[in-house]
């Protein structure tokens, strides 16, 4: 059990707990001096599988104008509808428990969770979260897209360590299984 890949979730969050403005911006995002990539580089090695759902799939190919950014990674979209695949992405809609738990099982790099709300939401009500990597901008939004959503849940958290990247914090966090 102790080799099962892990699911972690790395995010950008305002300090008041928001992933996004209501219109979706992250405006106030790039507005804050970081250093380097505020270590994307290098959490991006350790994972070869990405997770995001339909609404953060459609916010990225209307923000891109390059390539996909996760070409050479393994990449699902979960959503409720019927999608073709591409080239890029599977479309999956199934059971979360079940596909997460066969992901898990199989060999390989650690699985990110990229977005969105919604499925993070499912992801830790279900307890398929293993780690957590916060980026905390000095930013107070005061409303927009909320990072957990209310709900009757607890998730329980060991801090495993602390960086700073000039004005970002990170906080990285185990979940208590």
């Amino acid at each position: 059990m102790s080799n099962q890949r892990k699911l972690v979730l790395f995010i950008a969050t305002s300090l008041d707990g928001y992933i996004a403005t209501k219109n979706e911006s992250l405006d106030w995002l790039f507005k804050v001096e970081g250093e380097g990539d505020n270590g994307y580089s290098e959490f991006y090695e350790t994972v070869d599988t990405i997770l995001m759902g339909r609404r953060t799939y459609d916010w990225i190919m209307n923000q891109e104008t390059e390539d996909f950014p996760y070409r050479n990674k393994e990449c699902y979209v979960f959503s409720r509808s019927v999608n073709e695949d591409n080239k890029d992405v599977k479309f999956v809609n199934e059971n979360i428990v079940d596909f997460t738990n066969q992901l898990k099982n199989k060999d390989g790099k650690n699985i990110w969770i990229v977005g969105g709300g919604e499925l993070l939401h499912s992801f830790v009500k279900e307890k398929l979260v293993d780690e957590l990597i916060l980026t905390v901008a000095p930013t107070l939004i005061g409303t927009g897209i909320s990072l957990f959503k209310e709900d009757n849940y607890q998730l329980d958290l060991s801090l495993k360590g602390i960086r700073h990247f000039n004005q970002f914090v990170e906080l990285h966090y185990e979940v208590k299984k």
